[in-house]
């Protein structure tokens, strides 16, 4: 299990990084077709590219350890 904390400060319990880091990378490219949505769609964008860049930098500290 790996933790991560959150753009909210909240601690996020991580289950299965690789999964994780997948679903991560297809929510933060999300949008709205209705540019009403703009402002919230940049909101989450914000949060889910750094919730899927924390998680590639836990990945690679993984591989590195592995590697070493």
């Amino acid at each position: 299990m790996i933790n991560i904390t959150d753009l909210n400060g909240n601690n996020i319990e991580v289950a299965d990084l690789d999964e994780a880091i997948l679903i991560t990378g297809d929510r933060k490219d999300y949008r709205h077709v209705n540019k009403g949505y703009e402002q919230f769609d940049n909101k989450q964008s914000a949060y889910w590219t750094d919730l899927y860049e924390k998680l590639l930098q836990v990945k690679k500290s993984q591989i590195m350890k592995f590697n070493s």
